[in-house]
């Protein structure tokens, strides 16, 4: 009987053999932050802040991303395990279920709305049904997902160039609209975006997605190339579709960069363009979808992105119209489960190591540490994004502390009894 290879590892480390060197992470990455959400996100702070305080918060918001998801590239490259099989140390085997969920699902609900994001304004340009549009779409960016990382790979490279190449054009042209870079620096918004809000904006954008790295960075032929692909990669990628955005936004009203084309006549390329940058994006998140879903029920990861793909196409248009907040809000609870993971690697298991025998089965610290960590990002005043990480982090460790302490107490206790 023929053995079904699984070519994902989706349930293993990724061995060398399969590891890729920089450049093919770096086209992967790259295309994992080319999403029109963030544009929209670049055009809400290029409309509320000066030019410069522009340039200066997407600095800022993509240097912590980038270090943030570059750690977490770190530990999946030197691990080669994904970001569900990484949560079993610090969750628990049944704990990390539960973070699987929640990632898997938030990922699901993307990749509809993406799709919808898609065909719905190549419909008014071009006339074709748009259920037609979203059904050809769903199929062709789950067949990407279902082929795993080298057709990831693959779409990156034609894609990533593509959308630099066509967007940097078409933001040249919409900035000489207002003077060009004198005109982006005369700027002065009508309604202003505090800095603290601009930032939790550009952190915010992609924080969720970006817990999932190790998902991909497990490919990295070495730990180094796992980090510098992914702080790179979403330093340029993310703050390049901030920019189209913003100047989008700026110069005629529109934060995507495909309708900024629509809008200068460029019907083919705005519509390669806005296929391109969700395709990108869609995959990689049906990809994580089925390794998370794989993880609970151990269902092979192809099977499992069929379905998640078939799922998502079917309710595009609900999730386009219903859930985009909901979602919004599931992203916020993501966040606390990388940063527990970093504590939990850097901090806890720093000399032990990952150890197969030291995963229990539910580890209530890790979910508490969660809990709070969802709660400093609701109700504390500041950066959401960053409170949710340093609490939820903070928390664990010192719930750990304490828990390990407690035990050596009662271990103390049994002996003595035991000697009594």
């Amino acid at each position: 009987m023929k053995q079904t290879v699984d070519r994902d590892y989706a349930l293993q480390p990724v061995p060398q053999s399969a590891r890729q060197g920089f450049w093919k992470m770096f086209a992967v990455m790259l295309g994992l932050t080319f999403f029109s959400a963030s544009m929209w996100s670049g055009g809400s702070l290029g409309a509320g802040l000066t030019f410069t305080q522009f340039i200066l918060v997407v600095i800022a918001g993509n240097l912590i991303l980038g270090l943030y998801t570059g750690t977490l590239g770190y530990i999946g490259a030197k691990t080669g395990l994904s970001t569900h099989l990484l949560a079993r140390y610090a969750f628990g085997e049944k704990g990390s279920y539960v973070a699987s969920f929640m990632l898997a699902a938030t990922q699901v609900g993307w990749f509809g709305v993406g799709v919808a994001m898609f065909a719905l304004p190549v419909q008014k340009v071009t006339g074709i049904d748009s259920y037609i549009l979203i059904a050809i779409a769903g199929v062709l960016m789950t067949a990407t997902a279902y082929l795993g990382m080298k057709a990831l790979t693959v779409l990156s490279i034609i894609a990533v160039p593509s959308i630099a190449v066509l967007g940097t054009y078409s933001t040249f042209e919409a900035a000489n609209t207002v003077g060009g870079l004198g005109g982006l620096l005369e700027y002065q918004p009508t309604e202003t975006i505090a800095i603290a809000a601009a930032l939790t904006i550009c952190i915010g954008s992609f924080i969720s997605a970006g817990t999932l790295t190790p998902d991909f960075a497990r490919f990295a032929k070495t730990k180094k190339t796992g980090f510098f692909t992914t702080v790179i990669a979403f330093f340029i990628g993310n703050s390049l579709m901030f920019l189209f955005g913003a100047v989008g936004a700026i110069a005629t009203g529109q934060s995507d960069i495909s309708e900024v084309m629509f809008l200068q006549g460029l019907i083919i390329p705005a519509i390669i363009i806005l296929g391109l940058n969700i395709w990108t994006t869609n995959d990689n998140a049906l990809y994580a979808s089925g390794l998370g879903f794989s993880h609970i029920t151990k269902i092979s990861k192809n099977k499992v992105v069929i379905f998640n793909g078939i799922v998502g196409t079917i309710f595009a248009m609900w999730l386009y119209n219903n859930f985009v907040g909901w979602l919004t809000f599931l992203g916020s609870t993501l966040p606390p489960i990388g940063a527990i993971i970093l504590a939990d690697y850097f901090l806890v298991r720093r000399k032990q190591g990952l150890k197969e025998s030291a995963i229990k089965v539910v580890n209530w610290t890790a979910l508490a540490a969660w809990v709070i960590g969802v709660l400093a990002a609701t109700f504390i005043p500041g950066i959401a994004p960053l409170n949710a990480l340093f609490a939820s982090a903070l928390a664990y460790v010192v719930l750990t502390l304490i828990q390990t302490r407690r035990n050596k107490q009662e271990e103390v206790v049994i002996e003595q009894k035991k000697v009594n």
